[in-house]
């Protein structure tokens, strides 16, 4: 195994500096010899073999288990030297077969019924909130930030990514928004107080996540008109002026697509406007890494545009709008993956090394993966009214515009009332009037 795992790194590595320990000792050496060296060890032969045999599953597995050692720079170190230059005739034959399989039974892997989902959501997002909060930014926002400028921080990429989904969503005064996997109740929450919706309705199949996103509701004092529930998707009833969902179409899985499709259209009036957000594939439909499967998201799967277009036109929608974030969500999984660093031992105080190096593992392979193996988020807007949204793009900008002054205002005026008052001689500053909405 030994020749066979020296022989792909040598196809695999191109740039960079990479040695590899063996199990007997032995020292390899692959890439230019450029930029920092990365170390990286196999303590025994099993771990070896098995990541030559079925390397996606493996080389996480025994990093977690601690028999594959990073002596010399990071797992993502690693991943960046293995991945940045690879390409799919570099992967060995039995990869390639297994690669073949897993395409084949994908559908199978991601029967996501309502009793499955329910289980697969537990297993990721009922864990402890505190470590969540080790990473993420204060409002939780578990998902894709928008970075409009390149340094932005993440509290402001995440304010950006509300922002802009809010303002592609077009709600009005009367709206009634539902919102399809709430998460911790962040996006409901901006969308009621800066978007303005009249009602929103949030679900999730999460009960920590839901104990949050009520609590939050009840602090900020909007509990009557922003409802969380724990429920599926398929289990909604009613009808809606907007609907938005982001991050949790990938827990869907192929076999239900047009059944998550046909039941938005049935919740959308018709004249409302939906906005899905997605991690999604550029280069096509291909199976779930059977890592992040068994780990991270059991029954997750990226979808391809190729097949999230056509499920919505099967189910009787038209698409207004396709907009693709490509570099984003790179930089969102670098600022966590510092953050969970930085704070490491807190997480080992929580779990365990185990589970540590599990976290680690999963934030470095997702940030290679968007950078390296097209991967993307797909901002999808679709309708059932081709009059449902304006003419020109131009109106994304504007309410995005809007939005923004909105929160400046919102934010100037919890200012003023912590701050003393002025003095009578000084003049009040006059509230910035809102842009007049063109529709």
């Amino acid at each position: 195994m030994e020749k066979i795992l020296t022989t792909i790194l040598s196809q695999y590595v191109k740039r960079g500096s990479l040695t590899l320990v063996t199990p007997g000792g032995r020292e390899f050496t692959f890439g230019d010899g450029t930029g920092e060296e990365v170390r990286i060890r196999f303590l025994d032969k099993g771990a070896e073999r098995g990541v030559v045999l079925n390397p996606e599953l493996r080389l996480g597995e025994m990093f977690m288990d601690g028999r594959v050692v990073v002596e010399r720079g990071t797992i993502y170190d690693f991943l960046v030297l293995v991945l940045r230059d690879a390409t799919v005739d570099d992967r060995s034959l039995p990869a390639r077969l297994l690669g073949r399989i897993r395409f084949l039974t994908r559908n199978f892997v991601s029967r996501n019924n309502r009793w499955r989902s329910r289980r697969n959501v537990a297993h990721h997002y009922d864990l402890d909130h505190r470590l969540y909060e080790l990473f993420l930014d204060p409002d939780r926002q578990y998902s894709c930030a928008y970075f409009e400028r390149p340094d932005c921080t993440l509290e402001e990429a995440q304010l950006a990514k509300r922002r802009l989904v809010t303002a592609k969503l077009l709600v009005e005064p009367d709206s009634r928004v539902l919102d399809i996997g709430s998460g911790w109740g962040g996006l409901g929450l901006y969308i009621k107080q800066m978007g303005g919706a009249r009602q929103v309705q949030g679900i999730t199949l999460s009960t920590e996540q839901l104990e949050i996103a009520r609590g939050r509701a009840e602090k900020a004092g909007v509990a009557d008109s922003v409802r969380f529930v724990l429920q599926d998707y398929r289990e909604v009833e009613g009808s809606f002026d907007r609907i938005v969902s982001v991050g949790m179409f990938e827990h869907v899985g192929p076999r239900f697509y047009d059944t998550y499709f046909n039941k938005c259209r049935e919740l959308l009036k018709p004249d409302g406007v939906m906005v899905m957000h997605t991690i999604g594939l550029m280069d096509g439909p291909w199976y779930p890494n059977p890592w992040i499967d068994k780990y991270i998201f059991p029954g997750g799967q990226l979808p391809a545009l190729s097949e999230i277009i056509p499920a919505i036109e099967r189910a009787g929608m038209i698409v207004t709008d396709v907009e693709c974030l490509r570099m984003h969500y790179a930089e969102t999984l670098l600022a966590w993956r510092r953050r969970f660093m930085a704070r490491r031992d807190e997480a080992m105080a929580l779990y365990d090394e185990r589970f540590c190096r599990m976290w680690e593992y999963y934030l470095a392979c997702c940030e290679a993966a968007f950078r390296f193996q097209n991967v993307a988020v797909f901002q999808v807007q679709c309708a059932r009214s081709a009059y449902a949204v304006p003419l020109t793009r131009s109106y994304i900008a504007e309410r995005y515009e809007d939005l923004r002054m909105r929160e400046a205002m919102r934010e100037a005026d919890a200012i003023r009332e912590v701050a003393p008052e002025r003095p009578a001689q000084t003049p009040a500053s006059e509230p910035v009037p809102l842009r007049k909405q063109r529709h």
